[in-house]
């Protein structure tokens, strides 16, 4: 079967480092060109893989059958939306957005051009992670759980690869939040209720309440003091206490969303991490962002 040519919008560190590689390497995919915000990191991120830089993302559009995002969630809504329209695929970055409106207005586009979508949520995609949820999701009888996000890699004085005005602005919540909430709903269930309070700096803690009568909760931070830092997901039941291994790359990881949107666009079989349950996502983080002090 002909490759997917697939377009990418953005060129971070993100899209440098893992997006465009992971394009290139893909025996499935042709990079069909590339835009972004800043003409000459566009213009250098093309020349090195061989492809075309776009002044025009609609023109990206048009020269691709599927698009890869690699921008801030508010930048990736709107431009989603409008690719979708153009009858591209997407694979898209989480969360896809920070508002439920927009979210909503990007999973009817979708839906509406009767196009693929895969969220990359990077512990669904990461081997032993990944692993370890669909087993996990196929157990029965779990009472509780809790994920902790004690991140400590965004640096305000922009020494990090990952500072980026909207992670200061939105905090862990939404960047971390949607890494604890993809592990959660597929072993837990749909969240039916949420309560949110806010700690020091950024960290915000949530309870949530799932539809199989699970409860669990989450601390999410970007700012945690780098010794006090850490990932921790636990679950308890029937079964037993069981926590998430750690492992598995964010290359690898995106090469294997890579391969779920090629499978995706080519069966027309939705996957589980489609831009609905980016949506859903969405829907709970505002709830919870709803409940916090303004700022």
């Amino acid at each position: 079967m002909k490759r997917l040519r697939m377009g990418l919008v953005g060129t971070g560190s993100w899209a440098s480092a893992t997006h465009a590689p992971a394009l290139a390497a893909h025996p499935d995919v042709e990079i069909s060109g590339i835009w972004g915000r800043r003409p000459d990191a566009t213009a250098e991120l093309a020349s090195a893989h061989a492809t075309t830089a776009y002044a025009d993302v609609d023109a990206l559009f048009a020269a691709s059958d599927a698009v890869a995002f690699a921008v801030p969630p508010d930048v990736q809504a709107p431009l989603a939306t409008r690719a979708a329209a153009a009858g591209c695929h997407l694979l898209l970055d989480k969360p896809v957005a920070t508002t439920a409106a927009a979210a909503r207005d990007l999973a009817a586009a979708a839906e509406g051009a009767g196009v693929a979508s895969v969220v990359f949520f990077t512990l669904r995609f990461a081997g032993p992670t990944s692993a370890w949820v669909a087993e996990q999701a196929a157990t029965e009888g779990w009472f509780a759980g809790r994920a902790d996000w004690y991140g400590s890699f965004y640096a305000a004085d922009g020494t990090s690869p990952f500072s980026s005005p909207w992670r200061a602005r939105r905090g862990g919540l939404w960047d971390v939040g949607p890494h604890a909430l993809s592990v959660l709903l597929p072993v837990l269930g749909d969240v039916t209720g949420v309560t949110a309070a806010a700690g020091k700096a950024d960290l915000v803690h949530l309870i949530l309440r799932h539809g199989t009568g699970a409860s669990s909760t989450a601390a999410l931070s970007l700012s945690t003091p780098a010794k006090a830092s850490g990932v921790t997901v636990e679950l308890r039941g029937e079964a037993g206490t069981v926590r998430m291994p750690t492992g598995g790359g964010a290359l690898d990881a995106f090469h294997r969303a890579l391969d779920a949107l090629v499978e995706s666009a080519r069966s027309g079989r939705p996957h589980a991490c489609d831009v609905r349950f980016g949506l859903r996502v969405t829907e709970i983080l505002a709830l919870a962002e709803e409940q916090l002090p303004a700022g």
